[in-house]
């Protein structure tokens, strides 16, 4: 049993979309007091009920809550100036980007968007069991129309990073949250780092890194780094003299950026900003610290650590990189854990997980899906726009399983 993808599907692949969660949860080793190839302890897994009839008929995603009709768009990217670690014969580093962005109301054009490739779905459904159909997955319902026309004005920029294994699309329903609420989001694909990316060169990318983790004894900072450098390139795409979107100078404020991920793409947002000063902002939603931040931590910019109310993410929790970072962090930042949680509440786990009848954690999926839109999207509006947002300030009684730790 090894620390990442294997010890997950021990542990908890009945559970929910859960395969890749190990080395999200897992800290590095000297982080815990566990075996060196075992993960932080998060509690006994639910146990599987046997599946029903396998869901036929496509599930929907929770409707964004802002103002705004929302477009979506694909942008495939291929940063040639570096070679990518995991593939080192590949052309460059390759990277799928899907931005969502406020719609123009009227003459916006476009189909509906979808959620996912029929492959990449097929690839991630081939690991949660025979109740779940790839092609079901892929026919889930987005809010958004492709390549529609943008509404008017510029937009601060949030870039999202998913958990290790899983694609971009598994952030959609926060995606399209923000957009509707007038950010411009970049959901990426990081390559090689997913059970399946599709290429529009008809190729797809299966999980590399995954055994170089698992059996290569690659360290996790390994990703994180990579991921830092992928989200610079990206910014480099769409904000620099010639951006790859062609309404990219139109809709996009480049003074304003942050960036957001679940699992090591959350940690990967503290190594970003590390990396670039151009991120403004950062929120790990759940995922272990694989770098410590240097003695100048984020040199004042603001982070939100928002994790599972359990032993992991409680403070002196087996995860102890989340003290060792809240330390170090030297600007704005909260410390949030929400009860009743697991690992994927913070993603469209529990969406598809209630749609295809796997078990689900305490916390009721619309919670889940509330509470992470609220607390992502106040963040944001308080440190890119400078919005006042009380909510951050403590408790609320409008949101009983949010627990502030510190701050």
């Amino acid at each position: 049993m090894t620390r990442f993808t294997r010890a997950a599907a021990a542990a908890l692949l009945a559970c929910s979309l859960a395969l890749p969660g190990a080395l999200a949860t897992a800290a590095p080793a000297t982080a815990v007091a566990s075996a060196p190839d075992a993960p932080p302890t998060r509690g006994p897994a639910p146990s599987a009920a046997p599946f029903a009839t396998p869901a036929v008929t496509r599930a929907v995603l929770p409707a964004p809550t802002g103002p705004y009709s929302l477009g979506s768009t694909v942008v495939p990217l291929v940063d040639r100036s570096r070679t990518d670690p995991w593939v080192p014969t590949a052309d460059g580093r390759a990277l799928m980007v899907t931005l969502h962005y406020p719609a123009a109301r009227a003459g916006g054009g476009g189909r509906p968007a979808a959620y996912a490739t029929r492959e990449e779905a097929r690839l991630l459904a081939a690991q949660l069991g025979s109740g779940v159909s790839g092609d079901v997955l892929a026919r889930t319902r987005t809010h958004s129309r492709t390549d529609a026309r943008p509404a008017p004005g510029r937009r601060p920029l949030v870039l999202l990073s998913p958990g290790f294994g899983v694609s971009r699309w598994t952030l959609t329903h926060l995606a399209e949250d923000l957009a509707s609420r007038g950010f411009v989001v970049a959901s990426v694909d990081h390559a090689y780092e997913s059970y399946g990316i599709s290429l529009p060169d008809g190729r797809t990318l299966t999980c590399v890194a995954c055994t170089a983790l698992d059996e290569g004894g690659v360290h996790g900072s390994v990703v994180t780094s990579t991921r830092a450098a992928d989200m610079r390139y990206v910014l480099d795409r769409l904000t620099g003299p010639r951006p790859v979107w062609r309404y990219a100078d139109d809709v996009i404020d480049a003074r304003r950026t942050g960036m957001a991920g679940h699992s090591i793409g959350g940690a990967s947002a503290a190594t970003a900003m590390v990396a670039d000063p151009r991120v403004d902002a950062g929120v790990n939603m759940d995922g272990a610290f694989w770098e410590d931040l240097p003695a100048e931590g984020l040199r004042g910019r603001p982070f939100l650590m928002l994790g599972t109310h359990d032993d992991t993410h409680l403070p002196g929790g087996t995860d102890a990189t989340w003290d060792r970072t809240w330390s170090a962090l030297d600007g704005w930042k909260r410390w949030i854990t929400v009860a009743g949680s697991d690992h994927f509440t913070f993603s469209d786990g529990p969406v598809l997980a209630r749609h295809f009848g796997l078990p689900q954690p305490e916390l009721p999926t619309d919670r889940a899906v509330a509470v992470t839109r609220t607390y992502v999207a106040a963040f944001f509006d308080r440190h890119l726009r400078g919005l006042p947002r009380p909510l951050l300030d403590g408790p609320s009684p409008a949101n009983p399983e949010v627990h502030f730790q510190r701050r």
